[in-house]
């Protein structure tokens, strides 16, 4: 075996994500160069080991029975700043960077593009996975290309932008090409001095008419997270959770126009031809209100969207949960929420 990794076995999963539940990984290593993940897949090929690539933690349920194959712990680090012209700054980020770290340090360094994804858990490696957005913001606005391990090919390739196909929380990496690519490094394009972005409606009534500065969206930002416990708090038991547990649903102009009819206004956004509802307007209109519990899992106090482990939860009370808002909504609604997190090891 290489001297690049070190494998171990049976190591406990649930404190390396922010949900806190989940089984064991029957093989684990932390991988903290480009050479320890290709050994570590290699390790995989040669044992005939299924492969999770575990970032942040923020973003995935694990099962209570764990993963019974090789879990791979994304520790690549290091930013660097490689090109500026007309305005534009070039900034290349390692896979096991902290996300919102990377975020302050752009704003500190007076570089607008992802300013609205401040408080966001998780590690850079994980933003193109799921096209991260927040506050009317996307990676896929800033992303220039993805480094990446290509598990087919067996070498390293330079993803586009365009060869992402991103698109409202998708991307090829959790769609067409799940479980193909193992994301190494991003670079982002960014404007230096450039305006924030406030287009969204929260951002838009905490400023009125003035033009804030990067650091006041950052701050605002984090305020209303924090005010929905949206960012990780070990104060607070209401962010022991996988963030925004479903996508906001997205329905044709006929569908919004039949629900009208049947139940009146209800809140969308326009997105393309279709239109955006609220997921945890559903939630709440379908009778599900904050903090009602199952168990030990439960719905946040603080907002509708989050599925919190209120203490001891298992990977079994949150899934209970999420098929009970699930129902309830279609029930009401005939619109199927769909979960946003990775589900491991089911």
């Amino acid at each position: 075996m290489s001297s690049f990794i070190e494998i171990k076995e049976n190591v406990r999963l649930a404190p390396l994500t922010t949900l806190e539940v989940g089984g064991n990984a029957k093989y684990f290593v932390r991988a903290e160069n480009e050479d320890a993940v290709v050994d570590a897949l290699a390790f995989a090929e040669e044992n005939g080991l299924p492969v999770f690539i575990l970032g942040g933690g923020s973003n995935v349920l694990i099962s209570d029975t764990g993963f019974d194959g090789l879990v791979i712990n994304i520790g690549l680090l290091g930013v660097s700043e490689f090109a500026e012209k007309d305005g534009t700054s070039y900034l290349t980020v390692q896979a096991g960077e902290d996300w919102d770290g990377f975020v302050a340090y752009c704003v500190e360094n007076d570089l607008a593009g992802i300013e609205c994804l401040s408080g966001i858990p998780g590690f850079v490696g994980g933003t193109p996975v799921q096209n991260v957005g927040a506050y009317g913001q996307e990676v896929a606005e800033s992303i220039v290309s993805v480094l990446c391990y290509d598990r087919r090919q067996n070498e390293l390739v330079t993803l586009t932008n365009a060869d992402c196909g991103f698109s409202y929380r998708k991307s090829i990496f959790n769609s067409t090409e799940r479980d193909r690519y193992v994301v190494l490094s991003v670079t982002f394009a960014l404007r230096k001095g450039g305006e924030p972005k406030v287009v969204y409606k929260d951002l838009i009534e905490h400023f009125g008419e003035r033009q804030p500065s990067l650091a006041e969206v950052r701050e605002a930002v984090l305020k209303i997270r924090r005010s929905k416990s949206m960012v990780i708090d070990a104060d607070d038991p209401n962010s022991r959770s996988a963030g925004s547990f479903f996508k906001n649903p997205i329905v044709s102009r006929d569908k919004l126009a039949e629900l009208q009819a049947e139940m009146g206004n209800i809140p969308n956004f326009p997105f393309g031809d279709a239109f955006k509802i609220p997921a945890a307007w559903l939630i709440e209109k379908s009778g599900l209100h904050k903090g009602f519990a199952l168990g030990n899992a439960g719905i946040s106090t603080n907002h509708t969207l989050a599925i919190v482990n209120r203490g001891g939860a298992s990977a079994g009370d949150i899934l209970q949960l999420k098929n009970e808002i699930q129902r309830t909504v279609a029930e009401k609604f005939r619109i199927t929420l769909e979960p946003e997190p990775v589900f491991v090891g089911f």
